[in-house]
């Protein structure tokens, strides 16, 4: 594998070979944070995935730091996303004024819990991030833009395409 400071396209080989030098590290990376192997296993095959799907924007020089990062990423998003869900959950028990246990109920939360998964992993990821740093994190447009390096502006359309999906396909006010 040549080790140039320049773009890349990996090819096949170069993938396998990365895959089988990393994938392991990668997968105990994520286990260390988030204890369950069954998530850290999905994780890091979707970071090689998405890795895959960049092939092209590579540098070789950064290979196993990008893909460190695109687990990472990968992992926040899992997290934040779990979070979005118990939010939901407890705004509604709050609204019921107990726990509802009947299986209606259940089935409902099931559905609406699966229809949140895929709408918020629809959202493009850009605007993801800033909904879920926004939403679940707490942090101001003004933090996001300092973390991220783009303008309060750029935050404030992300996070409006984040809103307008989610409000479009769930139906609800957000």
């Amino acid at each position: 594998m040549n080790t140039q400071n320049q773009i890349h396209k990996i090819s096949e080989k170069e993938f396998k070979e990365l895959f089988d030098k990393y994938y392991d590290s990668i997968r105990s990376f994520i286990y260390y944070k988030i204890g369950d192997i069954d998530l850290s296993e999905d994780i890091a095959q979707e970071a090689f995935v998405k890795f895959w799907e960049s092939r092209d924007k590579v540098i070789l020089d950064t290979v196993k730091t990008y893909l460190y990062t695109i687990a990472n990423n990968l992992m926040l998003n899992h997290i934040k996303h779990g979070k979005v869900v118990l939010q939901f959950e407890q705004k509604q028990n709050k609204k019921d004024g107990e726990v509802e246990t009947n299986p209606e109920y259940k089935m409902e939360l099931e559905e609406f819990q699966s229809m949140l998964d895929k709408t918020i992993n629809e959202i493009p990821e850009k605007s993801r991030t800033v909904f879920l740093m926004n939403r679940i994190d707490g942090l101001t447009y003004g933090e996001i833009s300092e973390r991220l390096g783009v303008s309060v502006k750029a935050i404030e359309k992300r996070m409006s395409k984040a809103l307008s999906i989610l409000r479009k396909e769930l139906d609800i006010n957000i």
